[in-house]
């Protein structure tokens, strides 16, 4: 009999140990949730964050790589002071609306919308924005790697370069001040 009884303390003790186990392991993974929602959800931004870097909706527009620069105001002062070594600095022989005939090519300051092909064949400009950063003088801008094609923070091409004009210009517009339609302007869709 004392056999028998140390066979049931036996079960006893497995079956607690069973139990003990698996609450141990049910409430462990429970906390481990607990524990990771705040890790997780403190990867993402805050609501002030968000608001200034708020998601931006751009529809695929014919397939083609639109650039948007939102240029400093040195980048802007950089525009300028050049007109000398560009093949056209008044844009007369490229394609643009008529609202980016302009020094600055765009409707404003601070925001350049472009066309990202090369107008030599058709290769993609690099962005290279800091001044000096190509040779000593470069007053920064877009270099394309293909050929040697250089533009300005305008999109204007500079003389010995392959390109024989100026990066092209879409149509767009501002149908509010934080919206920038690309492919579509006043007159209508491009």
């Amino acid at each position: 009999m004392a056999d028998h009884a140390v066979v049931a303390d036996e079960e006893v003790d497995l079956s607690r140990r069973k139990f003990l186990t698996g609450a141990t392991i049910a409430t462990g993974a429970i906390g481990a949730v607990f524990a990771a929602v705040p890790f997780i959800e403190s990867w993402s931004p805050s609501e002030r964050e968000r608001a200034q870097g708020a998601p931006v909706e751009v529809p695929v527009w014919r397939k083609t790589p639109i650039y948007v620069v939102r240029r400093t105001p040195e980048m802007v002062a950089h525009i300028a002071g050049h007109d000398s070594e560009l093949k056209d600095p008044k844009s007369e022989d490229s394609d643009q609306p008529q609202y980016a005939k302009n020094a600055l090519r765009s409707r404003t300051d601070e925001f350049l919308v472009l066309i990202g092909v090369c107008t030599h064949l058709g290769c993609l400009p690099k962005q290279r924005f800091a001044a000096g950063e190509l040779y000593p003088n470069w007053p920064g801008g877009f270099f394309c790697p293909c050929h040697g094609s250089r533009f300005d923070l305008a999109g204007r091409v500079f003389d010995g370069s392959p390109a024989s004009t100026n990066l092209r210009v879409p149509r767009y517009s501002y149908p509010d001040p934080r919206t920038l339609r690309i492919g579509e302007d006043e007159k209508g869709v491009a």
